[in-house]
């Protein structure tokens, strides 16, 4: 009869101790979208895919979903629905809110980081300390920091000087850049990265600017004849980091917080290291397409830093609140 009675119990406690873990790792279910196509080898995919991967390996009872290409939310909705609490988790360019705040046009003001490396110095700078604040006190959360590079495509001319520029109608990322095309010569039509294969393929556009990432994911080689890669003097820089609703965020318990930031900082690692990666891979797949690949030179780096300093810096300095404190910050990173 004791026998009997143990082994109940013992079935009793296994069962209950199996249950447990059950549960738990179901509890929170948290949505995570970005504009980027899925299962592709984008960069900014495999990011939040790790960072699902890294949070579901910690058994703090969360499970991210990811939605890639723009299937749960359009690009320039995740913001919004982010400070909402509608959408948990986004992999977002930053400036891309920059109409509702316009200081984080600074996350791709032209020339502002120029390589990798001092990308990497802003992430722990006063100035980031400043963009992260206006983040947080907009309700959102960051998790992890990216920077990707970028450079220009046309399929009229190589961009290389400001006057290559002229006559041609142009993508650019944010308002900063647009500004500084213009006092170029060249003229704007605003959308997503992800529009702008259907931009070049109709003749909406002529050229665009983009990251070396977008290049190729969304396989503009094919509507392009000429690449303006990075090189050492990379005019393009944009931030496009991990986010979270800080109504999300809120609701998680410190354990699962502490999860999803060593999560994000794995996340964040990898990114950097693959960042750099991304722009040879670029120029390998745009001259395996027969697409003609140039640099610009520091003459021309320095041609279009002084345009974008009577504009896009100009304009910043005396419009945005706090912006030509917060351009000082960030040129006072070494």
């Amino acid at each position: 009869m004791f026998r009997k009675f143990t082994k109940a119990a013992l079935g009793l406690t296994t069962a209950l101790a199996l249950a447990v873990p059950a549960a738990h790792a179901a509890d929170v279910v948290l949505k995570a979208s970005h504009q980027w196509p899925g299962g592709k080898g984008d960069v900014r995919d495999e990011m939040v895919q790790l960072l699902a991967r890294e949070v579901a390996n910690a058994n703090v009872g969360i499970e991210i979903k990811v939605y890639p290409g723009q299937s749960l939310f359009k690009a320039n909705e995740q913001w919004g629905a982010m400070t909402k609490g509608q959408l948990d988790i986004s992999a977002f360019p930053l400036d891309y809110a920059s109409g509702r705040h316009p200081q984080f046009s600074a996350t791709l003001m032209p020339g502002l980081v120029r390589n990798h490396d001092r990308a990497t110095r802003l992430n722990t700078s006063p100035f980031m300390d400043d963009i992260k604040k206006i983040v947080n006190d907009a309700g959102v959360v960051v998790i992890a920091d990216a920077w990707l590079a970028g450079g220009f495509a046309s399929k009229k001319q190589c961009i290389t000087s400001p006057e290559s520029m002229k006559g041609q109608v142009t993508r650019a990322a944010g308002p900063a850049f647009e500004q500084m095309l213009v006092g170029a010569g060249g003229s704007i039509s605003s959308m997503p990265s992800s529009e702008i294969y259907t931009g070049l393929q109709t003749g909406v556009l002529d050229a665009a600017n983009t990251s070396s990432g977008s290049f190729v994911s969304f396989r503009l080689y094919e509507q392009t004849t000429c690449l303006t890669a990075p090189g050492a003097n990379a005019l393009w820089f944009m931030y496009e980091p991990i986010l979270m609703s800080k109504r999300s965020w809120d609701k998680l318990n410190k354990e699962q917080q502490d999860a999803l930031l060593a999560a994000g900082k794995v996340a964040e690692d990898y990114f950097a290291a693959e960042a750099k990666g991304l722009d040879d891979a670029m120029i390998k797949v745009f001259k395996d397409a027969g697409v003609e690949v140039v640099e610009m030179s520091p003459e021309d780096y320095d041609a279009w830093l002084a345009i974008a300093k009577e504009t896009s810096y100009k304009n910043f300095s005396e419009n945005v609140p706090g912006g030509e404190e917060l351009i000082a910050k960030a040129l006072a990173v070494d």
